[in-house]
C-alpha cells in the first residue's frame, strides 16, 4: 500500500488538483459569484451611476456658472467702460464750466474794476472842481483885502470884484495851460 500510494503521488501532477476538488470550487465560485450578481453587482452599479450623474451634474452645473461669471464680467467691463467714459465727460463738462466762471469772473472783475475807477475819476473831478471853487474864492477875497490894504480903501463891491476875480482867474488858467 505505501507502494501503491507512492506510485499514485507519483501519478498524481501537483500542479493539477483532484476533480472533486475543482468540482466544489467551480460550485463555491458560481454560489458566490451569482450571490455577487444579484445583490453586490445592482447596487454597485447604482451608486456608479449616481456619481457618474452627481460628475455630469456638476460639470454642466460648473459650465453654466462659468458662462453666467462670463456674462457678469462682460457687463461688468461695459459698465465700467460706461463709468470711464461718463467720468470723462463731467471731467470735460468741468473743466468747460470752470473755464467759463472764470472768464465771467475776469469780466465781472474788469466792469468793477472799470466802475471804481470810473466812480473815482468822477469822485476826483468834483473835488477838483470844488478845491477849484473853494481856492477861487479865498483867492479873490485873499485879493480884495490886499488891494484894499494897498489902495488904502475897502473894495466891498461884490459884483464887481467877483468879475476882476473871474478874469484874473481865468487869465492865470490859460496862461498854466499855454505853458503845458
Amino acid at each position: 500500500m505505501i507502494a501503491l500510494q507512492l506510485a499514485q503521488e507519483e501519478e498524481m501532477n501537483p500542479l493539477l488538483p483532484a476533480l472533486p476538488e475543482i468540482v466544489i470550487g467551480l460550485i463555491a465560485f458560481a454560489i458566490v459569484f451569482g450571490f455577487l450578481a444579484k445583490k453586490l453587482l445592482p447596487n454597485i452599479n447604482k451608486v456608479l451611476e449616481q456619481r457618474r450623474a452627481a460628475i455630469e451634474g456638476g460639470i454642466e452645473e460648473a459650465e453654466a456658472a462659468k458662462a453666467e461669471a462670463q456674462d457678469v464680467l462682460e457687463q461688468y467691463k461695459a459698465q465700467l467702460a460706461e463709468a470711464r467714459h461718463e467720468a470723462a465727460r463731467l471731467r470735460q463738462e468741468a473743466q468747460e464750466q470752470g473755464a467759463a466762471l472764470i472768464a465771467e469772473m475776469r469780466a465781472e472783475g474788469q466792469r468793477q474794476r472799470e466802475e471804481i475807477i470810473a466812480a473815482g475819476h468822477t469822485q476826483i473831478e468834483a473835488d477838483r472842481k470844488q478845491a477849484a471853487q473853494t481856492l477861487r474864492q479865498d483867492v479873490g477875497k485873499l485879493a480884495t483885502d490886499l488891494a484894499g490894504k494897498l489902495v488904502g480903501e475897502s473894495l466891498e463891491d461884490v459884483v464887481r470884484q467877483s468879475r476882476t476875480i473871474d478874469r484874473f482867474l481865468d487869465e492865470l488858467e490859460e496862461k498854466a495851460e499855454a505853458a503845458r
